[in-house]
């Protein structure tokens, strides 16, 4: 692919955070049946996917995701385009039916495995595409039994994970792009004339919203959204009590071996005393004898 035309923004970085992973649920004969035609030993329905955080727009700078199923899967090779996403929406819209705000692959299985994602950029970006991995889980897991019964309670097994895209001197074309636009979610997009393009943030929004086309996201958890600075905030609180923990635990590693290392001077002081009264009493009983 050529580079795009233009210089680059030199000394600039920008970044957009997005979320990947699955989500899971089990068969069964209330809320989750299993479909006609679906083979009688798969027992989940999951979907695969990568979307904005708090679901805002992402396809003005990804344009086509690839997703690498397992090879068991018929056309297990599915490629996601944002034009193609587009197009559809504009019908739904029309239908009063809720537009798709991500790229998403929905399938059913038996097994968990590891799936490879391909993220491919819009062209103005001239980065290349790049690659994730993610391990597809179909059953409940966490740090202990708690955790696990907590996600087993809410009948969806969820594998999400927080990424930033970060754009490095990006170039002018595309700079404009990343930055402009941005408002509040549900607002159009700006329009034709003066103003196009322009930030339309609402002083009137609750504190916290995210905005379209920003790298913003929520200061507090929200359902099923389970990324904000709230999460932020708690995680980097474990990191230092952890941090906290380690450190204590060299300083008690530290003490002790000081503690051997005294203990073992002292056994070597007391062995080489020992030595050296022996060898006295010896020299005493040889010139006794003589």
């Amino acid at each position: 692919m050529a580079p795009p035309a233009g210089k680059r923004v030199k000394g600039v970085q920008v970044f957009r955070p997005f979320v990947y992973g699955t989500t899971a649920r089990p068969f069964n004969d209330t809320d989750n049946p299993r479909p006609a035609g679906v083979p009688s030993d798969h027992t989940h329905s999951w979907q695969v996917f990568v979307k904005g955080v708090e679901d805002t727009d992402i396809f003005y700078w990804l344009r086509r995701v690839q997703f690498k199923l397992h090879e068991s899967i018929p056309n297990h090779l599915r490629t996601i385009d944002a034009e193609t996403i587009t197009k559809e929406n504009e019908a739904l819209v029309k239908s009063n039916k809720k537009p798709q705000k991500a790229f998403v692959v929905n399938e059913t299985g038996w097994g968990e495995f590891e799936i490879t994602i391909k993220l491919y950029y819009d062209s103005k970006s001239g980065e290349k595409p790049q690659t994730l991995y993610h391990h597809l889980r179909l059953h409940p897991y966490g740090r202990n039994e708690i955790e696990k019964e907590a996600m087993r309670a809410t009948g969806e097994v969820t594998a999400w994970t927080y990424e930033e895209q970060v754009f490095n001197e990006p170039y002018e074309e595309f700079y404009k792009i990343l930055t402009s636009g941005a408002r509040d979610k549900g607002a159009p997009a700006g329009g034709k004339g003066k103003g196009k393009g322009k930030s339309t943030f609402n002083s009137s929004s609750n504190e916290g919203d995210v905005k379209e086309r920003s790298a913003m996201i929520p200061l507090h958890i929200r359902p099923g959204q389970p990324f904000s600075r709230e999460t932020e905030a708690a995680e980097l609180k474990h990191l230092r009590e952890a941090e906290e923990k380690v450190r204590q635990m060299l300083a008690d590693m530290n003490d002790t071996i000081k503690a051997k290392e005294k203990e073992l001077a002292d056994l070597k002081a007391s062995n080489k005393a020992d030595a050296a009264a022996a060898a006295a009493a010896a020299a005493a009983t040889g010139s006794s004898a003589a």
